[in-house]
């Protein structure tokens, strides 16, 4: 009974410990982000995840903004969930590609590497299209600041 009961136990155990989970990549930040429609500026949490990105940002300790960007849609407590080139055009700029916020907040760079420039903790991109975008984008040092100053939207992401 008692081996029986072992091996039980071993097997769950097994299996319980092969069982794959997300791996979750969590940083605290102080977050900013100024769109036409949206803005807001405090401490918060970006979860990162291989199949989503989650940011929380907190005013005195509540909830203020809760944003969720899986593969197929962008999730904001502010608003209704919408899918990615809606979101961008009701929130960022419609000429922006599906994937700009989301290689944001993970540090990643956006327009397919466009213009990238290498830095010794991180890069810089400086990317133009006339009458659409003048973005000015980097990440170093694990801090984010993209700057587009025709549609005058900035986000910064600075680690703490």
């Amino acid at each position: 009974m008692f081996k029986n009961m072992l091996l039980l136990f071993s097997i769950i155990f097994t299996l319980n410990s092969c069982s794959g989970k997300e791996a979750k990549k969590q940083e605290s930040a102080f977050i900013v982000m100024k769109t036409p429609t949206v803005k807001f500026a405090d401490m918060g949490f970006i979860y990162d995840t291989p199949s989503k990105v989650k940011v929380e940002v907190y005013t005195a300790g509540q909830p203020l903004v809760d944003l969720e960007i899986n593969s197929q849609n962008i999730c904001l407590s502010l608003m209704k969930c919408m899918d990615k080139k809606d979101f961008n055009k009701e929130v960022l700029s419609e000429s922006y590609s599906d994937t700009l916020l989301e290689n944001i907040f993970r540090g990643k760079p956006i327009f397919e590497k466009k213009n990238l420039e290498k830095q010794d903790n991180g890069f810089v991109q400086k990317i133009s299209k006339e009458g659409l975008y003048n973005i000015s984008y980097s990440v170093v040092s694990g801090n984010r600041v993209f700057r587009d100053t025709i549609n005058k939207i900035v986000i910064k992401v600075r680690e703490q």
